[in-house]
């Protein structure tokens, strides 16, 4: 199969309500709140690790990457629409 043949045309899909009402409020946020909160994540992992509470420390270090693939999500939804309906109105 062609990966042309694949492809969603405008058109051809809609996000739920519930998405969208979601992406109207994030996209306010920009890219720097995502990476701040990873970054502090980070930080306060390391502060957690420093105090000797190492379960607390892993737990509270994987939030980075969450955070930094929904500003990677958020940035997209800025420069491109949540669906193809969202660039045609």
């Amino acid at each position: 199969m062609d990966m042309r043949e694949m492809k969603v045309r405008q058109g051809e899909s809609t996000e739920d309500v519930v998405t969208g009402s979601i992406e109207k409020v994030t996209s306010k946020a920009p890219s720097s709140v995502f990476l701040g909160m990873a970054i502090g994540s980070m930080a306060a992992s390391l502060t957690l690790k420093i105090m000797g509470k190492d379960d607390w420390a892993l737990f509270v270090g994987q939030w980075a990457a969450p955070f930094l693939i929904m500003g990677n999500y958020n940035k997209m939804v800025k420069q491109h629409g949540s669906d193809s309906l969202s660039r045609a109105a």
